[in-house]
Parts: C-alpha cells; structure tokens; sequence
C-alpha cells in the first residue's frame, strides 16, 4: 500500500474538494434520491415503480438500462438484473436505455477515482470511495464508463426489480383478498396456490404502483439465481443480425437534412483564412457555417445528401492558425521524456525508502530501462454520428454516447436551453471504447440544428474526420530502474512515468469551469496499484505540457502501464535470473486473489513445458478495475513473420453475472490491446495527425487473430469490471513473448516497427 503521509499531501486535494463540495451541498442531497424520471412520459395503461421498471396493463414490462450498449452486452446483464427479483425470464422483458436523467448516475465509475489501490480496504481508503461516489450523485454523472456498469448496477437494478414484485404481490394480496404471504410470483404472474388463482402483473401494474415503495427490498441468495450466473441470450442480438435500426447511423426522420463537418486539423487552433466558394457551388449544397465548440474550430456542411456534404467539406480550402502544441511526433516524444527528469511529479506510491536503498546499489545489480508508447485513436467501426432538431426551443438528439446527462448539459448550454429543452435519445452504439463520452459530434450537430428551421439534420463524420479528431489514448514516456537482491528478486524499484494529463485533457472540453486538482492517477494506473511487494517501491507520474486532445480509451492509463510495468518485471526476471511465473508469485504472494490467477493462466498455458524450436511463451498481469487478470501469450517464427498462435487468459472477476459476456469481452479486450502492440499509431506532422483510415490504422485482421482458452475464476470478495480488463496485459505479455522468442527486448510500442507479423 502507497504512503499514507505522501498520498495525503499530494493526492487526496481532489478528495478533500469533494468532501467539501459535499458538505456544501449537504447530507440531505446526498441521500435523497432524484426523482423517477419515467413519470412524466408514460403511455396509456402504463406505470412505473422507479427509474429502472416500467410494467403496462397488457403485461409488457419494460426495463431501463441505462449504460450505453455499444457491444459488450451490458443491456442483457443489467436486464437480467432486474429480471432475476422480479421473477420473468429475460425474455419476457423489453429493454430500453431510457432518458438522460440524474437518477441514472453512476457512483461505481468514479468510486475508485481517489488514490487507493483496490485491494486496499483500509478505512481511509473505504472514506474516500464513499466520497467519490456522493461526488458522482452530487454531479448527476450518468455514464458508461472505467468497467463499473455491472458494479453500479448490482444492488440498484436488483432492488429495483425485488421492489416491483413485493409491489405487485401487495397489490395482488388486496384484489385477492389474501395475505401477501400466500403469494408466489413466477412468469410475470402472482399465484395464490391454495384457491388456484392468479393475477398477471399487468392486471394489477396501475395499483401496485400507487403503493410507497419498500426501502430496503430482500435480495435472492446467490443460490437461488436462475439467470444471474448464467450465460444468457443477448437482449440486442435478434435487432443486430436482422438489420433492425438502432444505431445512431440508422436514423431517419422526415423532412431530415444532411451534413458533415470540417474541422481544425490542428486541435484549438482558428481559421486564418479559409475560402468557402467552391463548397458553396457544389450540387445539393444548402449551407456553410462556422462550429466553435469546447473541441475547438471548424466549419458544418448542411447539404441535401451526406455525400453532397462530404465532397462539399473537401471543396474547402482553409488557413488555420498554428498550434498550441509541438509540431510533429519527434518533438512531442522530446517533450515527454524531458518530463521524466522534472522535479514536478507525484509520488502515487512510495514505500521504504528508494533513495537510499539505490544509493550504493553496485552495477551488477542494477536493472534500467526507458519505454514509450504513441498516441492511439479509438477507431470506433461506427464512425461518430448524430442527428439533431431544434424546433419550438426543443432540441432533440439522436446519438450514440457514453455520457447523456454531460451531452445534455454541454448542448443546452451551447444552444442557450434550459436542461428542460434538451431531450437526449441514446440508440446502440457501434463501438465506443470510451470515445463516445466525448460530445463533440452532439455539439456540432446540435449547432447545426440552428440553422435548419426547424427541420432535423443527420451529420456523419467521415473516417477520416473521425480518425484525425479524436480524444486520443495519450503517448506516454517511462523510465525504470530496479536493484536486486542477492536472490535475483527486486529489493528496490523506482518507476517514473511521464503523459499527458487525460484528467485535465478531459475537462478542459467537458467541465471547461472546472480546474484540475491535484495529481491525474490515470498517468500511473497499472503501475502504482498493482499487488506487487517490494520494500522500497516508488511510482511516480508526470503530467507532460502536451494539448493535444486526450481521454479515456480502452483501460485508460492501465493501457500503456501495463505494458511499462509487466515488461519491466520481465525484464527484473531475466537479470535474476528467476521464471516470470514464480517471480510474480513469489513478489504478490500475500494477495492469494493474485498468485491464484497467475498460477491458474500458467497452468493453463503449461508454463514451463518444452515447446518446438521457434515457438515461446510469455506473461504479465495486471489487476485493473477491480479484477485479476493474467494472460499468456505464445508466438511462434514463420518465414514470413511472428505469428500470435495462441492467448491463455485466466480473470477473478469476483462475482460472473454472466459468464458468455465475460469470456467475449475479455477476449475482445485482449484482441484490441493486441491490435494496438502490433501496428497501432497515431504520429503527427505539421501540428496534425497523418493517419487517416484503416490502411494505416489498422486492427488485427480475422487471420491474424490467435485462439483463445479463458479462463473465469470468483474467489475475491469484491465485484470487478469485465469491458476493459483483458486489454492490459496483452501487450506486455506479446513482448514478453517476443524476448523469449527472439532475445529482442522491444520497449517501445508498436511491436510491429522492430518485428514483422504474419
């Protein structure tokens, strides 16, 4: 565990605002709950019995999932949640995402936001989670986001579908003329067996509704689950291989507009000069005007056609301003690992004292090495999108995001709306990987949207607009020095880790009025927190005076941390002389969770086994949203090229609510991280970003793809997050792979400039 003395000078100044934000909103707006937001928008013979359960008198009962469903089947769990206390099978429900309401907030997001690892449970450490979550209530922050939706919902959605049914049976017990204790509900029916009868919930839904909620509805023991703990049937599976419309890009109103936009190649900077004439000659061209948003610059297309929209955006010919950030690659690189010798960093862990136990460290014993990682776009296969009307002062948007109640408010106050006036329609998203928090794409059509009459306007981003306007995964530096004891293992480790501060990045353009305090965690994430014991342990992160636009993609700082620190113990391996496996065993052996998970993947992987010439195996952890993830990673040398063969993953995820969900993601998870270690970048020239489209971003292709053998384990007592997890450790244990295939220790990201992939 990090210095309790240091973390409380230097970390806790953001928790120390929210505590007091949070004694000046008062106790009482903590715990009072928001009210239901379903109330006002019920149809005929429906009612409601809280945010997340709608149930009509023709027995359609409807549930709220209100986390953005962008293929990690979070519809279906959350569903299933509110499916197993209300005793219906899952498919006797329909599912919706539902409105952008503060009631949807969600605490779990940001609970682990203070500077505590997660196996930390000290009492401090339980405040400061206790804090951040009132700070996300405080704030109303509906997101999906940081692998929480399933931890958020595990106690919420639960309660709500347990206090629907003790609802309806209350309601059933006074038409029936019975104790309610006589009751039993099954199949969206309540059955009083002894006289034969019984009441479907619809019949009794407008009644039950009228009765006071109970505050504190019993829970199913885990051993009575019917669906909980089972792979179920995706809820949104039927819609996606029929082609049914419910993405973004599928919307279609009458009367509808089209457009695009043309945006600053350098992030921030004006237009100098910029000459409209030939876009505004271009068949089915209606419009041009300028966007100035908390994104920065740029000019919306309104055309009669997309494609009119989009040859008329390349008919602009523009001047823009320098940027406010280095030119290209080589001088922001210069600027990251310049940081690195800055006396301005945080310490988010510091244990012993490393100083001193370095002081006369003899050369043999020491271990250093620096690495890098580049900047990485989302690469969303659907491209960013939105649809907007703005007509009698109502602004309706249709868009796949991540962040309903923050695209609210960012598109009321850019229109000059109250909150009101602003109705936020999310349908499925076609990827998001956290780039769908951001709300640039809402804005640029929202402002669109004034200057329609009235008329609705769906503006698609083309890839290349898409690739080169992103709040990009940001490129980060590291430099790392171990000494070793006389058994090989590190008694010493100093890790230092400079980027660009995704915290500060991301509120500059979300909450503009809000300064950054204190240090930005994300820098260190998957470096400071991990299970590893060593006496003199320090991890510092620097934030790096880069502008560039940064935010949160998949794993976030646990991305590029993983890889940092999982190569380094590789690298700590091999001067010791010691197997990777028993390393991380022996130096995490006080977290069993831990030493579990890494023994579980190595069996799994037969770690140790002799394999045929040409072929190697390697492995990293990292525990990253409160789950245990190890993987194993075997390559194999062909005449082309190395080849990915096969990937063993083992994940304490603590409680699997549905375990086919948590196998596809993890692999998902594993594929993207691979997809970046290979041949991922983004570089820039000039001030702007020089990829474009997939041919020179792209992702790991079907052929590339290894076999998969995972591996779920629930043995910690706490819930981790699953969309995100398997990205980590993918990278560093490719590497690992590489070295013990090769002997080429490659610290720097992508694999693919040093070695070829087939």
């Amino acid at each position: 565990m990090a210095s309790l003395g240091k973390i409380t000078r230097r970390a806790l100044l953001f928790g120390a605002a929210a505590v007091a934000g949070g004694a000046a909103f008062g106790y009482w707006y903590v715990a009072t709950p928001y009210s239901n937001p379903l109330e006002g928008d019920l149809a005929e013979g429906e009612a409601t019995f809280n945010p997340y359960v709608k149930i009509a008198t023709d027995n359609t009962i409807t549930v709220i999932a209100p986390r953005a469903e962008m293929g990690q089947g979070i519809s279906t769990t959350l569903a299933a949640m509110v499916a197993e206390e209300l005793d219906v099978p899952l498919e006797g429900l329909k599912v919706e995402h539902g409105p952008a309401s503060w009631a949807y907030y969600n605490a779990a997001m940001i609970e682990e936001g203070g500077p505590f690892a997660f196996y930390d449970e000290s009492v401090t450490a339980e405040i400061m989670r206790s804090v951040m979550g009132g700070v996300s209530k405080i704030f109303g922050l509906q997101g999906t986001g940081g692998s929480a939706s399933t931890r958020d919902g595990f106690i919420k959605m639960r309660q709500a579908g347990a206090a629907a049914r003790l609802m309806l049976v209350a309601a059933a017990a006074t038409r029936l003329q019975v104790p309610a204790a006589e009751l039993e509900t099954a199949g969206a029916a309540i059955l009083h067996k002894a006289s034969g009868r019984s009441l479907t919930y619809g019949e009794v839904a407008i009644d039950a509704a009228k009765l006071s909620p109970p505050s504190d509805p019993p829970l199913k023991p885990k051993s009575d689950w019917t669906l909980l703990g089972k792979p179920q049937k995706r809820v949104d599976m039927l819609a996606k291989v029929t082609g049914a419309p419910i993405f973004g890009m599928d919307m279609v109103l009458p009367d509808m507009l089209f457009g695009t936009v043309k945006l600053s190649p350098r992030f921030w900077a004006k237009p100098l000069k910029a000459d409209l004439s030939k876009a505004e000659k271009m068949p089915g061209m209606i419009k041009i005007v300028p966007l100035a948003t908390n994104y920065g610059h740029g000019f919306g297309i309104i055309a009669k056609n997309t494609w009119a929209a989009f040859k008329a955006a390349d008919a602009i010919e523009a001047e823009w301003d320098v940027p406010e950030y280095p030119l290209d690659t080589a001088a922001i690189a210069k600027v990251l690992t310049d940081a690195l010798s800055s006396p301005d960093g945080s310490a988010m862990r510091d244990d012993g004292d490393v100083d001193v136990a370095f002081a006369d460290a003899p050369a043999e014993k020491l271990v250093e090495a620096e690495y890098w990682v580049p900047y990485l776009a989302h690469a969303a296969m659907e491209p960013m999108n939105a649809t907007a009307r703005l007509k009698d002062g109502v602004l309706d948007l249709w868009a796949g995001n991540q962040a309903p109640t923050i695209t609210r408010r960012l598109c009321a106050t850019a229109l000059q709306l109250d909150e009101v006036k602003v109705n936020i329609h999310t349908p499925s998203l076609g990827g998001g990987f956290g780039r769908r928090v951001e709300a640039d794409f809402s804005l640029c059509a929202a402002l669109m949207a004034k200057e329609t009459d009235g008329r609705p306007i769906k503006v698609v981003w083309t890839r290349e607009q898409d690739l080169r306007q992103d709040a990009y995964r940001p490129a980060a530096a590291g430099k790392f020095q171990a000494r070793l004891g006389d058994d090989g293992l590190p008694v010493a480790l100093d890790m230092k880790v400079s980027s660009p501060s995704v915290i500060a990045s991301t509120l500059r353009r979300l909450f503009p009025s809000i300064p950054p305090l204190g240090p930005d965690k994300t820098i260190v994430d998957g470096a400071y927190n991990q299970p590893y014991t060593i006496a003199n342990y320090r991890v510092t992160g620097i934030a790096a005076p880069v502008t560039i636009p940064v935010g949160s993609w998949r794993s976030v700082g646990n991305s590029f941390n993983g890889f940092f620190h999982e190569c380094f113990m590789d690298e700590i391996a091999a001067a010791g002389k010691t197997d990777p496996v028993e390393l991380r065993k022996k130096l995490m052996a006080v977290y069993p969770a831990a030493v579990t998970v890494v023994e579980k993947v190595a069996a799994m992987a037969k770690w140790g086994e002799a394999l045929p010439a040409g072929k190697a195996k390697g492995i990293a952890f990292t525990l990253s949203f409160g789950s245990w993830v190890g993987e194993v990673v075997q390559v194999a040398q062909t005449p082309s090229g190395i080849r990915i063969e096969k990937v063993w993953i083992a994940a304490d995820v603590g409680t699997a609510l549905d375990p086919g969900i948590i196998e596809a993601q993890l692999i998902s998870g594993a594929i993207y991280g691979l997809s970046a270690a290979v041949g991922q970048e983004i570089t820039f020239a000039n001030g702007a970003v020089e990829q474009s489209n997939f041919h020179d971003f792209d992702a790991m292709r079907i052929h590339q793809c290894p076999e998969f053998e995972v591996a779920i384990i629930e043995n910690f007592h706490k819930m981790g997050g699953v969309g995100e997890i398997g990205t980590p450790p993918a990278a560093p244990a490719l590497a690992n792979a590489i070295f013990a295939l090769t002997g080429k220790r490659i610290r720097s990201l992508p694999l693919g400039k040093e070695v070829a992939f087939v």
